[in-house]
């Protein structure tokens, strides 16, 4: 049988675009079909737009110490417009750039809603235009959308997800209610405090950020606390209602007893659910758990030729993994070894001080029955951080106490989402703690507190007191 296409793309996020090029590149013939705009949630509704606001906070907070490092100036405001006018010019140029890839990579863009209808046929539907496509493979990478439990009063004006509090500026905003405690959380409530809003955090499990190493999660919440962000842990939403003279009330249950968060807006950000809306026409199935589609160990699906990368399989949800796995699967269609090593993901979050791991914790590691030591560094120590007047923060690095081997580290400090990058590439290759502390980290800089902490697994960090001997 004769394909139009050697690939077809369904979807065109980070996954989507980049499994599109690779594969053009290693000389497949390849058609992406996105019924939006390419880049995806990340690019537009997600990883961009919100770091495009965190820097504007960051900017905010800065100035507010403006009189300590000896500058003098009236006070300064946000125009809200002009930030979120900003946000879209950000965004309008990388998603014209991305365009700009895939046409020069030979990639077909086809616009449309793209349905499976069997085994190597895709429609694409336009408005009231059809036309239909084959491929020898079809790759899904329809991403995710914002996920909305069944809170009574989820669908009252003023509730906003990620989606929407992207879209425009909301008026009148002075107080935001935050439901979610994890990373699209914490960011959120960074942006909109250092803007001048009172921020509320209600968080079901015990901690923020879950998922994350139990110290970070304690770092940021005294932090927070500490900026004037209210939080509150174990605390289950139960409904939200119309306030009197507007706004919502949010009332929710804590350590047993029945509180209430008033704010003018209401965001839910408690997590993200599989994008599938329109994927399968009518009589295809694809085997899937809860929602997300379930792959195998390369991505394939349940039905032949299709196979299924990023937030629509589940896993870790993160712009660069899906990326990671659109380049596997492209290589592999292609004949090649995938370049990727995909059993290692960092996580990053954007708060200020940036947050970021990768690998193992040391309670991961004991888990695995791994005998594992932990060297710590405090960026107070650190030049930079001072001079930039950072919050406290740290670099734990985890490593084999036999073999010496680095088995993860977890990072809270200026820059640690690309300091960790570093230390990725440490696990990935199993490099150990001389092979590292080989070498010389620039000098004043972020990155010296990764020295620091390796030579703290030896008890040799040349900036921490050494512990007091018996």
């Amino acid at each position: 049988m004769a394909f139009d296409y050697q690939l077809v793309v369904i979807g065109g996020g980070p996954g989507g675009y980049t499994a599109a090029i690779r594969a053009a590149q290693l000389g497949l013939k390849t058609a992406l079909v996105e019924r939006r705009q390419v880049g995806g949630t990340c690019l537009n509704r997600g990883c961009i737009p919100t770091k495009t606001l965190l820097h504007t906070a960051a900017l905010c907070r800065e100035a507010a110490s403006f009189a300590a490092a000896g500058i003098q100036g009236g006070p300064l405001t946000c125009d809200r417009e002009k930030l979120y006018a900003r946000k879209e010019q950000v965004v309008e140029q990388l998603r014209s750039g991305v365009e700009q890839l895939l046409k020069a990579n030979g990639v077909a863009l086809l616009e449309g809603n793209g349905s499976i209808l069997a085994p190597h046929r895709v429609l694409i539907k336009s408005g009231e235009e059809e036309r239909e496509i084959t491929g020898e493979n079809i790759l899904i990478a329809t991403g995710s959308r914002p996920a909305v439990p069944p809170i009574p009063g989820a669908d009252l004006p003023g509730v906003l997800t990620s989606d929407s509090l992207l879209e425009a500026p909301p008026q009148g905003m002075e107080s935001l209610v935050i439901i979610g405690g994890g990373v699209i959380g914490v960011e959120f409530a960074t942006v909109f405090h250092s803007l001048g809003c009172r921020v509320t955090i209600l968080e079901a499990a015990e901690r923020l950020l879950p998922g994350m190493d139990r110290e970070i999660s304690q770092n940021l919440s005294m932090i927070l606390k500490k900026r004037g962000v209210e939080i509150h842990t174990s605390a289950m939403v139960r409904e939200l209602l119309p306030r009197e003279g507007g706004g919502l009330s949010c009332r929710y249950e804590e350590k047993g007893g029945e509180h209430t968060a008033e704010g003018d807006y209401v965001l839910i950000s408690t997590g993200r659910r599989a994008e599938t809306d329109g994927l399968l026409a009518p009589g295809v199935e694809l085997a899937v758990d809860r929602g997300r589609i379930v792959v195998d160990d390369c991505f394939a699906a349940s039905l032949e030729g299709v196979w299924a990368i990023g937030d629509v399989t589940g896993g870790i949800q993160l712009a660069h993994n899906a990326s990671a796995q659109g380049i596997a699967v492209a290589e592999r269609l292609a004949g090649h070894a995938p370049s990727v090593d995909l059993s290692v993901v960092p996580s990053c979050v954007y708060t200020d001080p940036e947050i970021a791991s990768v690998g193992l914790t040391a309670e991961e590691a004991a888990a695995k029955g791994i005998r594992a030591v932990t060297g710590k560094f405090i960026m107070s120590a650190n030049g930079k951080s001072l001079i930039e007047g950072l919050d406290r923060g740290f670099i734990k690095i985890v490593m084999e106490e036999e073999s010496h081997v680095i088995l993860g580290a977890q990072l809270m400090c200026g820059r640690a989402t690309d300091l960790v990058a570093e230390l990725a590439a440490a696990v990935v290759n199993r490099l150990t703690r001389e092979q590292l502390s080989a070498v010389i980290h620039p000098h004043p800089t972020f990155c010296e507190g990764v020295g620091e902490a390796l030579e703290a697994l030896v008890g040799q960090s040349i900036h921490t007191a050494p512990r007091r001997r018996p």
